[in-house]
């Protein structure tokens, strides 16, 4: 798993180490260090700009509902047929929903932490391929017969190249899509921009379904202020949806060796279900090392 991210991040690492400054270049492992400190610099800047009004809203929210729910109850009671269905019923399953939600949050810290865990202890070992993953590679190689090394060899470089160009493309799609949906979000000053802009770059590597929830969470978030700006929302979404499809997608992509998005969902539906997080992390370069191995070993030309 951490030798698939370390082939696909091997070619920024070699990017970075071509770049000269006043005739110097940085060595692999300066490279490593300049890459992870500009992936912690775009974390730190999400966790401290995009997830604090979430929170603190939710916070209010939790804070304010006990309040809430006897005026809301009160007010339904006055509409006709309201008592026949319940409303007090409602309102008390409502306060243990809420009290419920508390818990499980409380309960799956350890969980995530557990995840945490997990993602560092990837990222290690990632590193250590980066760095040491030609030996390792060799020692790979070197297990089967000499006969077979070569065309596995090669087998091995075309899935690597059929990864990074993937993954490139992917990558400078959400990148795309993240960027002009944080502009807009702010201009149009729905709440959350940041956090949604984010979203809809990273869930954009799920085909229709990835689509389908940050839209609907952008929509929902930007009704709670008015109609006409969850409506300024529905029209750039349309609009960048055809953008995307007629323009954006074939020039990106058009260099890269494609996947099916059928493809690519199974292989994040596998991913999260046997390894969670990590798991959706690596699906995507898993589905392709396994698609170039299935044709070059099993399908019959």
């Amino acid at each position: 798993m951490s030798a698939l991210f370390a082939v696909v991040l091997m070619p920024i690492v070699e990017r970075i180490t071509r770049l000269r400054v006043r005739g110097y270049s940085p060595s692999r492992a300066v490279a490593i260090v300049i890459m992870l400190v500009a992936v912690l610099g775009g974390l730190t800047l999400f966790f401290t700009l995009g997830l604090p009004p979430v929170i603190r809203d939710l916070q209010g929210f939790a804070h304010e509902l006990p309040q809430r729910i006897p005026a809301a109850v009160a007010r339904m009671k006055r509409v006709p047929l309201a008592t026949q269905i319940g409303i007090d019923q409602i309102a008390a399953k409502a306060e243990n929903l809420a009290g419920a939600i508390g818990a499980y949050v409380v309960d799956a810290i350890p969980t995530w932490l557990s995840h945490i865990f997990d993602i560092l202890t990837a990222v290690f070992l990632c590193i250590y391929f980066m760095l040491e993953g030609e030996h390792a590679y060799a020692f790979f190689l070197a297990l089967f017969p000499a006969s077979e090394r070569n065309r596995l060899d090669n087998t091995l470089k075309k899935a690597e190249l059929k990864m990074s160009k993937w993954l490139f493309g992917q990558g400078l799609l959400m990148l795309t899509l993240g960027s002009v949906s944080t502009i807009v979000f702010y201009f149009l000053h729905v709440r959350y921009f940041l956090l949604l802009g984010v979203l809809m770059g990273l869930f954009n590597i799920i085909p229709i379904a990835g689509a389908a929830i940050t839209v609907s969470l952008s929509l929902i978030v930007a009704s709670l202020d008015s109609w006409s700006k969850m409506f300024g929302v529905l029209a750039v979404y349309l609009v960048d949806l055809n953008v995307e499809n007629a323009i954006l997608t074939p020039r990106i992509m058009r260099s890269s060796l494609n996947m099916m998005g059928l493809t690519v969902l199974i292989a994040l539906l596998i991913g999260t279900s046997l390894a969670g997080i990590v798991g959706a992390l690596v699906a995507v370069p898993t589905a392709a090392l396994v698609s170039v191995l299935l044709e070059e070993y099993a399908v019959q030309k």
